[in-house]
């Protein structure tokens, strides 16, 4: 299983919201490229990148820095926030991401998913982002009726072989992966999962691990890694048997 820092970008700093609120962050660094770097040395394999200022605008606010990230680095990076249209989808790929992840447009316009896999096989991720296995939208804004599992099998449908689910509730929170809806969401769709949301230490990420066989094949740690609760490197060591794995 691959264990992805995460990197959250609001007013060109490295934050950490709880619970996807924009009035309860925490700012870690004001050098996102140095946090990037750290990560990378360490020995992670994959850096998961948010623009949340883009996420709340509906349109890319720091693809300058996001593209630094992806052409200094050897390492694959994605990227998720305020992405929604081929436009935004091409141009970041182009510039070296790996991955780009679609948020609320996998339920506003499902169509763009479709035609993006097509174009980009193996790079279009979704980001499934859930209250009470509702689905959220627009930088976790607004609330649909969506039910997230559901979403997750109409995605595979249009060519989608990765998501990453998130439980907001526990996002920020240090309270431990909601274990029981990844494992249905991996179960019900099969498709590759990463969990994202709520690790909070080592045990955390092992017990992640004993859902690998069914399709839960890595997680995003945040705020854990920031606070000092998890060190990196022993995770990689615990979780990956030491040697960085490129998803």
């Amino acid at each position: 299983m691959i264990v992805i820092p995460a990197i959250d970008l609001l007013g060109g700093r490295c934050v950490r919201l709880q619970q996807g609120d924009y009035q309860r962050e925490t700012v870690y660094d004001s050098d996102p490229l140095a946090v990037a770097r750290r990560w990378a040395e360490t020995g992670a394999g994959r850096l998961h990148l948010v623009d949340l200022d883009g996420a709340k605008e509906g349109r890319p606010v720091h693809m300058a820095t996001v593209t630094a990230i992806a052409r200094q680095l050897t390492i694959p990076v994605e990227i998720g926030g305020g992405i929604r249209d081929l436009a935004t989808i091409t141009a970041y790929l182009e510039a070296g991401v790996r991955w780009v992840i679609l948020g609320s447009v996998a339920v506003e316009k499902p169509e763009l998913v479709a035609e993006a896999c097509q174009k980009f096989p193996g790079q279009i991720v979704v980001g499934i982002d859930a209250r009470a296995g509702r689905v959220a939208t627009r930088g976790w804004l607004e609330e649909s009726s969506v039910d997230a599992v559901e979403l997750g099998k109409r995605m595979g449908a249009l060519g989608v072989q990765e998501i990453i689910y998130t439980d907001i509730a526990r996002d920020g929170m240090l309270s431990g992966p909601n274990i029981p809806a990844l494992e249905e969401m991996a179960r019900q769709t099969g498709l590759s999962v990463i969990a994202s949301g709520g690790v909070s230490s080592l045990q955390d990420l092992i017990e992640l691990k004993k859902l690998e066989g069914i399709g839960v094949r890595g997680a995003i740690v945040g705020k854990a890694l920031y606070d000092g609760r998890l060190d990196l490197a022993e995770a990689l060591r615990q979780v990956e048997g030491g040697t960085p794995v490129v998803g």
